[in-house]
């Protein structure tokens, strides 16, 4: 008889069933365990996990035995130390149906309904089972493969209640996990304990000393999800506002929080004891950062920054400072929304729908146009400098803005900015206009508008195309410029509330771009 068990695996961040086949036979020689399918060095090394945490968890594993384990589908490559804990029971149950010299002692009825299980886990040589990365993906896999129940560590328990119509089953090891399929213990199923949305100690709005207008810009490309590209001199506050983005943001949606949290929990990245993102992600990459980093990739092929960045905030300080080539990789996934890794063995596409907010100094040494400071840098090295941020990269920010220095005296004075609360509420009213807007279209916010859906909703009078055009002249923008700046004319009149754009909100989006034309001179 060939034991069959359920189990699941990643692929890039989808999973798949992996059904466990196990056939046992004595021999006379020493025996050994072999395992096909594709498994990589961790899957084959199992060996020794299973067979070790057997005899200590006190089951009959004999040394005169040839197991052969396959793991099906066979032409897909298996990853990692979740299969051990499937193996560990389907050998048991193999050696219980084949072998004839079992000791009385060691005799338990074999599971006979396993069918509805998905069992996941690394086994430790004492039998302890732990935790492995992507199970939300593997228990989603699960329950579309038609099973109930999901069998893994208490480490990643809370994962997968968050997946509806499956159990999860907590198990501390392989004795416990034995004893749950033989249904001997009323093993109690796992309920999330739902956290703080919003941990206490988050940074503030209104802890921001002055800078209205970077704080205006900070929730006009909120409340759309447009990329912002601030410069200003060091200290003026650019790092302190990105940190806040994240406070005024509006809250997920279930299904935004099930698609971030998926990337997450493949990564190892879910906060302990949580089953979903209860925040939207802000990675923050160093400018040393590879294109592999950034983009996803490697020899198994992994996430990067952007797609960790996926409905949440990609933050690149010191902009001018990361590797050209490594920026010039982002122009496509800001227009596509996802990334395209490929390989000899085949491609992969993740998402990566993020906003993009960056930071610069105006120049090498930072203190360009500013008052209380001299500038030390020649011409061609400002722009040497600034021409390491190319044209089409700029078109993809929808909003270029200048953050100039502080004056010290408002340093001295009280903070008398609105609080990340008030700000959120507004964006949030915003983002449902938006959501109610676009029903059934796909797009989520005015960011994501292209082509006819971009004129319909965004209507202009006739004096309105007058006023873009002659921005659009003197500022030499381009056709992608246009589009975005009707993009944030939207959102502005979002946040006010009005149907249509009234001519300030057209005025304002068109500041929030001027600042580009600055940039441009020194390309």
């Amino acid at each position: 008889m060939i034991s069959r068990l359920h189990s699941a695996a990643v692929n890039g961040i989808t999973g798949y069933e992996v059904q466990v086949e196990i056939d046992v036979k004595k021999v006379e020689e020493t025996g050994r365990v072999a395992i096909v399918g594709l498994p990589d060095t961790a899957v084959r090394e199992s060996v020794q996990r299973v067979t070790a945490a057997l005899q200590n968890s006190h089951f009959f594993c004999p040394g005169q035995i040839l197991a052969t384990v396959n793991l099906a589908p066979a032409d897909v490559k298996k990853q990692g130390p979740g299969f051990d804990l499937p193996i560990a029971i389907g050998l048991e149950m193999a050696i219980q149906t084949n072998y004839n010299g079992l000791p009385d002692a060691y005799r338990r009825r074999i599971p006979v309904d396993v069918d509805d299980w998905c069992i996941v886990g690394e086994l430790a040589l004492d039998g302890a089972v732990r935790g492995v990365r992507g199970i939300l993906p593997q228990a989603i896999a699960a329950r579309e493969a038609g099973r109930k129940y999901i069998m893994l560590s208490p480490e990643n328990a809370a994962e997968a209640t968050v997946v509806e119509g499956l159990q999860a089953y907590a198990v501390e090891n392989l004795r416990e996990a034995w004893d749950v399929l033989l249904e001997r213990t009323a093993h109690a199923v796992y309920e999330e304990v739902p956290g703080d949305a919003e941990p206490e100690g988050m940074p503030d709005f209104d802890e921001i000393k002055g800078q209205p207008y970077a704080r205006r810009a900070m929730e006009v490309a909120a409340a759309g999800g447009h990329n912002l590209l601030m410069s200003g001199t060091p200290g003026s506050g650019k790092s302190m506002l990105a940190s806040r983005l994240p406070t005024i943001l509006p809250p997920m949606t279930h299904e935004e929080a099930l698609e971030a949290s998926k990337i997450h929990s493949v990564c190892g990245l879910l906060p302990k004891g949580a089953g979903l993102l209860r925040q939207r992600p802000f990675r923050s990459p160093h400018h040393t950062i590879s294109d592999v980093g950034l983009m996803g990739g490697g020899s198994n092929i992994t996430p990067g920054e952007i797609t960790l960045a996926h409905h949440g905030v990609l933050f690149l300080d010191e902009l001018p400072e990361f590797s050209r080539r490594t920026l010039e990789t982002l122009r496509q996934p800001l227009e596509s929304g996802k990334v395209t890794i490929s390989r000899a063995s085949g491609s992969m596409d993740f998402p990566c729908q993020f906003m993009l907010v960056a930071a610069m100094n105006p120049c090498p040494c930072g203190y360009l146009g500013d008052t209380r400071h001299a500038c030390l840098c020649k011409p061609a090295d400002v722009a040497r400098y600034r021409k390491k941020i190319s044209g089409p990269l700029l078109d993809r920010f929808d909003m270029v803005i200048e953050v100039p220095a502080v004056e010290p005296s408002s340093l001295l004075r009280k903070p008398d900015g609105e609080s990340s609360a008030t700000i959120r509420a507004r964006v949030t009213a915003a983002r449902v206009m938006q959501q109610k807007r676009y029903a059934g279209t796909g797009i989520t916010c005015n960011a994501r508008l292209t082509g006819k859906l971009l004129r319909k909703f965004c209507p202009l009078t006739s004096e309105q195309e007058a006023i873009l055009l002659t921005a659009v002249e003197q500022f030499g923008l381009s056709a992608r410029a246009f589009d975005r700046i009707l993009r944030v004319t939207r959102t502005i009149a979002d946040l006010a509330g009005r149907e249509n754009p009234a001519d300030d909100d057209l005025l304002e989006a068109i500041q929030f771009r001027q600042f580009e034309a600055q940039l441009r001179g020194a390309n």
